[in-house]
């Protein structure tokens, strides 16, 4: 045996430092998540290894470099843009409204409206605006109430209103039309309606009041004015210190299918503003225009029932 064997036999094997980016001394590349991802269940693995893990984002497979060049940077990542973290752009789907590939592969969603200072010191009714993002806190559309000055003060929550939805490019994807209708269930001839358009000027489906004498009750409908689901809110749509949540249920109302959840926001900010938070769930499978239906669903309540009205008040039910 040479000088060198023995040596090599004597001395402990060598372990070398982590690599940055990597928090496992006994890490093998492909089998650790990078520093800076969540750690979830899988392997995590490097553009060009099959079967990469979900982390937020697919990481696609890249090809082979070769020497000499610069590697391509890798597809389907968050963007950034103006401060907010944006959903990445999903490919393509035969058969889906342009800008709803967003709605393939999520089950749920949450929808922020943004507080408005003006209207917080000067009571002024100011257009809504609200983030839609998904479960991880990208943000997936961006909505705004398009209405005048003469209508947000005037009619209060019962205005009528365009809602435009838009995407990270800035493209109106989804348009939300509410005429001017009755909100009580006095007038059961006259009670709301909502008309989703996806692409703007394509009607893919309708939110319909249906008369109760207590409860909220509505229908979504196809673009054929096909009754696809039905929901149903709490007799007292109005409570403290929890959520309130409007039941997506089967025409027949006997599965549930889904709901649409007002989100409890604190005492200061209930108090304060009319800034409310919502969550949407739904069967990941669901045919996007009816995932987009139920977005539009999401803000015909919101403006029927919390959105405050000029006495800084809050509707408590279909009887106001």
């Amino acid at each position: 045996m040479s000088n060198t064997q023995i040596i090599c036999s004597i001395l402990p094997a060598y372990n070398p430092a982590p690599a940055p980016g990597f928090s496992n001394a006994d890490y093998a590349p492909g089998n650790q998540v990078p520093y800076g991802y969540p750690q979830a269940p899988g392997t995590y693995q490097a553009p060009g290894v099959a079967d990469a893990g979900y982390y937020g984002f697919q990481v696609q497979a890249a090809s082979p470099v070769p020497p000499g060049f610069a590697a391509p940077p890798i597809q389907n990542q968050p963007i950034m843009k103006e401060g907010a973290i944006w959903m990445p752009v999903p490919p393509a789907f035969p058969n889906c409204p342009p800008g709803l590939e967003y709605l393939t592969q999520i089950d749920q969603i949450l929808i922020h409206q943004q507080i408005e200072l003006l209207e917080i010191l000067t009571g002024f009714e100011t257009k809504n605006k609200y983030e839609i993002k998904n479960t991880l806190g990208q943000r997936v559309y961006f909505a705004e109430e398009d209405t005048d000055c003469c209508t947000r003060n005037c009619c209060g929550p019962s205005r009528p209103f365009t809602l435009r939805i838009t995407d990270n490019l800035g493209h109106e994807v989804i348009t939300l039309q509410r005429p001017l209708r009755c909100s009580s269930c006095c007038f059961p001839c006259c009670l709301q309606e909502l008309e989703v358009q996806a692409p703007p000027g394509t009607p893919v489906g309708y939110v319909v009041q249906n008369w109760h004498p207590c409860l909220p009750k509505f229908t979504i409908q196809d673009e054929k004015r096909m009754d696809i689901l039905k929901i149903a809110g709490p007799c007292v749509v109005c409570s403290c210190c929890e959520d309130i949540n409007f039941e997506v249920k089967s025409v027949d109302e006997t599965c549930a299918v889904g709901r649409i959840s007002k989100q409890w926001t604190g005492f200061l900010k209930e108090a304060v503003t009319d800034a409310d938070n919502f969550g949407i769930t739904f069967p990941m499978d669901l045919d996007v225009k009816i995932k987009a239906v139920m977005i539009g669903a999401c803000f015909l309540i919101d403006f029927m029932f919390f959105e405050h009205a000029a006495d800084k008040k809050q509707r408590a039910g279909v009887w106001q």
